[in-house]
């Protein structure tokens, strides 16, 4: 795991840093996203995540899957959450084709 996770890095447990282009995080089935605290607007004040969709409005290079209500009732579901995931890797593909 890492200790901290700026908007282009991550900072290893042994203290090590690397340049990140697109994290993908997988969670478990409750979200528990403390390492996303020091990322401005990334959380809302309950440390929940702040999002319209999935995505983040005030970090354009940041997406959730799997949320629940995220999109519709199935967003949290095997049934539901593919279409939400496949929505958040369009939205960051076209992110990175256009940097």
């Amino acid at each position: 795991m890492f200790t901290r996770l700026t908007d282009d890095q991550v900072t290893w447990t042994d203290g090590t840093t690397e340049r990140l282009d697109m994290p993908i995080l997988a969670t478990g089935y409750r979200p528990h996203l403390p390492y996303l605290a020091g990322l401005d607007g990334a959380l809302d004040p309950a440390g929940h995540p702040h999002h319209r969709g999935g995505a983040s409005p005030a970090r354009p290079g940041l997406a959730f899957a799997g949320l629940e209500w995220q999109r519709s009732p199935s967003s949290n579901t095997l049934r539901g959450v593919g279409r939400d995931a496949a929505r958040a890797a369009r939205r960051l593909a076209a992110r990175l084709a256009r940097s």
